[in-house]
């Protein structure tokens, strides 16, 4: 018999033989009858820095039932760690339907995986490189300041998650989230993110897993083909037809699933060009911390700092700014990646964005975070932006090219310390900073409009009170962080069908659906179930 004991409080250091006599004590049974216990959840109780712990659920197996169930404990038909997949993708097709996915992220990927091993023909089409090339172009930008805007950090196999430390994390609650963290360990991945509250895979082990299910793709008879941009939607009757590419080849599919990811900025321009319909949506923007790592660890950790058993500390701030320009709205933290690097993520000439990565030990010296406010559509058009469905990618435009320029028109990082920022004075030269190319000393209220850079004051004072020690003359600040999701959303029915087009399934962060890994693949999941519902 199977149980699951949840919320155990253990220390960094307990044995698990101690934790199994523990429970066999207030449980009521035999130490003799435990015949397996493995921990199911773990996560890090920091709220009191004198006794930091660990709250973990576990999973036990008896020889007998218990006599009764103490509060909290059910008993488990199945073992929580044990490989599910769910019913809808073991189906098999009556009619072998023909797919397109455009887009190889997260949402792309899964989607082709289980329409793949579903017995569906699919054709992939990615406009970036495969891994393995892509980071030969990142690495280009890094160390030289050349920019391929078909092959960078937002644009290539596995989308833009891949190079910002593969965090796993995500508030959303559906089935489809174990099945992605159980794909992730079936191709590689460490069965501790089935395990960790706040699991993550690191840029180094996710490349060598998107390498791994390419591979299976391809001999499931995928056609799988990077460097293709697809430039127009063939579209008869109100019914999806197929693509064509930047090539001129005409592909020709049942249904389109379009995974772009938010940086796709002139595929969403070509879609509005055709007619579809597209809204806008609220997004946010911002600058990106960096601290020293060893002053997180001490912020989160106190004396504890440094210990072995947790490993770098991360943080998650938020704050509700009444702005007398905004309105109330929410300012917090992004993409925090501890021991990380912050990574330049520009995809057009003339304009300079950022962004955070780490890999799987999260050894670096330094911690960042996107600090981002919220916006609406609204507010950009309050602050001289006309209405328009894409009014978002254009103030995006805006800042990334402002930030280029301040950066003397090189993909160099715009930075001042933190203390600067928020005292309005004239930056003296930054701390110390992971980021290369390198950064460039500037006034980084001269890039931001004054109603954006005033709630992020706010925001990060409000940061400091919360997480005593966050501000320090150590922390530096760095421009642009801009592309924290998608300023659209392509408006599809309950079928995950754009309204206007049959067979067209936006899909992802692109279309505005998902914001992160999980949420993205779940979302390629749902629209990969309603075709295998329909034969």
């Amino acid at each position: 018999m199977r149980y699951m004991i949840p919320n155990v409080v253990t220390g960094l250091e307990e044995p698990l033989e101690h934790v199994a006599r523990r429970l066999s004590r207030r449980l009521g049974f035999g130490l003799h009858a435990l015949r397996d216990i493995q921990c199911v959840r773990r996560a890090i109780d920091a709220r009191r820095k004198h006794d930091v712990h660990l709250v973990c659920h576990y999973e036990i197996e008896l020889e007998h039932p218990l006599g009764h169930l103490p509060h909290g404990v059910r008993r488990l038909e199945r073992s929580l760690l044990a490989p599910a997949t769910p019913e809808i993708f073991t189906r098999r097709p009556n009619h072998a339907a023909s797919v397109i996915v455009v887009g190889a992220g997260p949402a792309g990927l899964f989607a082709t995986l289980v329409l793949a091993e579903a017995g569906f023909r699919v054709t992939l089409l990615e406009r970036g490189k495969p891994v393995e090339r892509r980071m030969r172009d990142i690495g280009r930008l890094r160390s030289r300041g050349e920019l391929n805007p078909e092959s960078n950090i937002c644009f290539g196999e596995g989308g833009a998650g891949t190079y910002t430390d593969g965090k796993l994390y995500t508030r959303i609650k559906h089935p489809f989230v174990r099945f992605v963290l159980q794909t992730f360990v079936r191709f590689g991945a460490n069965r501790n993110i089935l395990v960790e509250a706040h699991p993550h895979l690191g840029t180094d082990k996710l490349v060598r897993i998107v390498r791994r299910m390419r591979e299976h793709l391809i001999g499931l008879g995928v056609d799988y083909r990077f460097e293709c941009r697809v430039d127009d939607l063939l579209v008869h009757q109100n019914r999806i037809q197929g693509v064509r590419t930047a090539f001129g080849d005409t592909i020709h599919g049942e249904f389109v699933i379009l995974a772009t990811g938010h940086s796709a900025r002139d595929t969403f321009e070509r879609l509005h060009r055709m007619g579809l319909p597209i809204e806008a949506k609220p997004f946010a923007v911002g600058l990106r911390a960096e601290h020293p790592q060893s002053i997180i660890d001490a912020c989160q950790f106190g004396r504890f700092a440094g210990h072995k058993t947790l490993g770098a500390a991360e943080y998650r701030l938020s704050h509700q700014v009444d702005d007398e320009h905004l309105g109330r709205r929410g300012v917090y933290t992004f993409c925090m990646c501890p021991g990380g690097l912050i990574v330049p993520s520009p995809t057009e000439p003339g304009h300079m964005a950022i962004n955070g990565m780490s890999n799987a030990k999260r050894a670096g010296r330094w911690a960042n975070a996107g600090i981002v406010a919220q916006l609406t559509p609204d507010d950009l058009v309050r602050h001289g932006l006309r209405p328009h469905p894409l009014a978002g990618l254009s103030f995006q435009r805006e800042l990334e090219h402002a930030c280029h320029q301040a950066a003397g028109n090189r993909y160099a990082a715009p930075a001042m310390r933190l203390v600067d920022f928020l005292a309005r004075a004239k930056s003296s030269t930054p701390a110390a900073s992971s980021f290369k190319p390198g950064i460039v000393p500037a006034d980084l209220s001269e890039i931001l409009p004054p109603w954006l850079a005033d709630p992020l004051r706010r925001g990060l004072q409000a940061f400091g009170r919360k997480m005593p020690g966050f501000i320090t003359n150590e922390a530096n600040l760095l421009a642009i962080e801009s592309r924290t999701s998608s300023p659209v959303r392509i408006p599809r029915n309950e079928r995950l069908e754009c309204v206007t087009v049959a067979g067209l399934m936006p899909v992802g962060e692109g279309a505005g659906y998902a914001g992160g890994i999980v949420s993205a693949a779940v979302d390629g999941l749902r629209a990969a179930q309603s075709i295998i519902e329909r034969y």
